[in-house]
């Protein structure tokens, strides 16, 4: 049985009422708008006749006239109605006005208002309403914020849960939320614009895919019925790029949804979004230039005030020197005994199963990520971390792959590609081995046979980057958590 608040019971009545008035709640017909709150404020002209409309958010009867508030999609503006004033003849100005907004209209309700702009003797733009349009009935009611006279502020839209759950409502209440998400799209869009310029083509790769290759990950996984056979939710779109750059494109990249079956917290989401880029004829060294020189025009146009500042040159860090800064051990060359036990030492987490290249991770995360609060590279990790990754051409044992941390965080992840089909089959079966030998259900890697045989027709030299883009939106927009950049987060059911 459904459960209705007293202020539902109450609106859903007002609703018959309408109705019974032969006022439409919720009217079919094209509602015709002629400017915006923010162009009325831009280029307010006295007397202007205009059409607008929006949410009402504020309503205060006095008598015959009435002052409120309409929020459209740009912003807010007072509105003043006046009985006498409507442009209706006397009995529908009854209706309107002393029984339709004295007594049936609320706050949240959609409305459509006609009239003309003119200034309060405070000063104040606006709308004094000759026609008034009901265009949708809300019959629940907003969280409505009240303060008193010593400024205590009471019923705010805070609660964190109800804010991910109820986005819609968010919104609408709390405006600041609006411009975080303005703000991302604004940040895809230069970067998009970035790589057009250098000519390298978005492009789309699957989503459903046979095999889920490109990372080590535990992937969702459902079923095609008409092809009888298992399909999962991509955790990468690494091995399709690469398979463009085999096809012959100079450059490719994709804004990607990855979908991970794993854990969450505040930098991580089961769903989240990934800029990948590949160029051929290069290699990471090329990579950390490119990133230099598109980070820092990125967080030269969005960077907020009191934020991280991002400059060339960006310093270069070997991720084993870093783990020697910050804990004292020298791991080069460490078999996964030691490993283990360097581990427990410094009350990391640590068990059998867990692979050399995952005790490594650990380590890292734990005890040198947050010291990294500026743009840091971290460089030439070992090549049992890196299956997809060229041999360094000069360290033995290292691979040519850096991650960029900033503010604590990976923000982006690259490579000088693999291309040696034989060197790269032979990694990913020693991978494969190494997981059964330490099975580990919350990772997988798969075999990517068809991957294999794009790369035997031939890779060029190729560098490769993976940003993590809601990660780069938190940065730029100085929220503390994933879920803040996110329209809908994942939640957990409601009961």
């Amino acid at each position: 049985m459904l459960y209705l608040s007293e202020q539902q019971i109450i609106r859903r009545k007002k609703l018959d009422q309408l109705k019974t008035l032969g006022i439409d709640p919720y009217p079919s017909e094209e509602y015709i708008i002629t400017t915006t709150v923010r162009k009325i404020k831009d280029e307010f002209i006295e007397k202007k006749e205009i059409s607008i409309a929006g949410r009402l958010m504020r309503l205060r009867i006095l008598g015959k006239a009435s002052f409120g508030e309409i929020k459209d999609h740009t912003g807010s503006i007072q509105i003043y109605l006046k009985k006498n004033h409507l442009l209706l003849d006397k009995i529908e100005k009854d209706k309107v006005y002393d029984i339709f907004i004295k007594k049936l209209l609320d706050i949240g309700d959609i409305i459509g208002i006609q009239g003309f702009l003119f200034k309060t003797k405070m000063k104040e733009m606006t709308i004094y309403v000759q026609k008034f349009t009901l265009l949708s009935k809300s019959i629940r009611p907003l969280p409505q914020v009240k303060q008193d006279n010593k400024k205590k502020i009471y019923d705010e839209f805070t609660n964190v849960e109800q804010r991910y759950r109820m986005r819609y409502v968010d919104l609408i209440v709390n405006d600041h939320i609006k411009n975080t998400f303005v703000k991302r799209t604004q940040i895809i869009q230069e970067i998009r614009n970035f790589l057009n310029q250098k000519e390298y083509l978005e492009v789309e790769t699957p989503i459903l895919q046979s095999i889920p290759g490109g990372a080590i990950a535990r992937p969702f996984m459902t079923y095609h019925n008409a092809l009888g056979i298992p399909l999962y939710l991509r955790i990468a779109n690494e091995l399709y790029l690469k398979r463009l750059i085999v096809g012959g494109f100079h450059g490719v990249y994709e804004f990607s949804k990855n979908f991970r079956n794993e854990g969450m917290d505040r930098v991580h989401n089961p769903e989240f979004t990934v800029l990948e880029l590949y160029v051929a004829y290069k290699d990471y060294y090329w990579m950390m230039n490119f990133i230099e020189r598109f980070m820092e025009q990125i967080f030269k146009k969005f960077q907020e005030k009191n934020s991280i500042p991002f400059h060339s040159p960006i310093p270069r860090i070997p991720i084993l020197d870093s783990i020697q800064k910050y804990t004292g051990f020298d791991i080069k060359n460490m078999e996964k005994k030691e490993l283990r036990n360097i581990c427990r030492k410094l009350s990391i987490e640590e068990n059998e199963k867990m692979r050399k290249d995952k005790l490594i991770e650990n380590i890292f995360e734990e005890k040198c990520k947050m010291h990294y609060v500026n743009p840091t590279f971290i460089i030439d990790y070992p090549l049992y971390m890196s299956p997809l990754t060229k041999k360094h051409r000069v360290k033995q044992n290292l691979s040519e792959r850096f991650e960029l941390i900033v503010n604590g965080q990976e923000i982006a992840n690259a490579y000088s590609e693999l291309n040696d089909p034989i060197d790269q089959l032979n990694r990913l079966k020693t991978q494969i081995e190494s997981q059964e030998k330490n099975r580990n259900h919350d990772e997988n890697f798969y075999l990517d046979k068809d991957f294999i045989r794009a790369l035997e027709f031939g890779m060029p030299p190729t560098a490769g980057v993976g940003i993590g883009i809601d990660r780069l939106v938190m940065l730029l927009t100085k929220k503390d958590s994933i879920q803040e950049v996110l329209f809908f987060p994942q939640m957990r059911p409601e009961k």
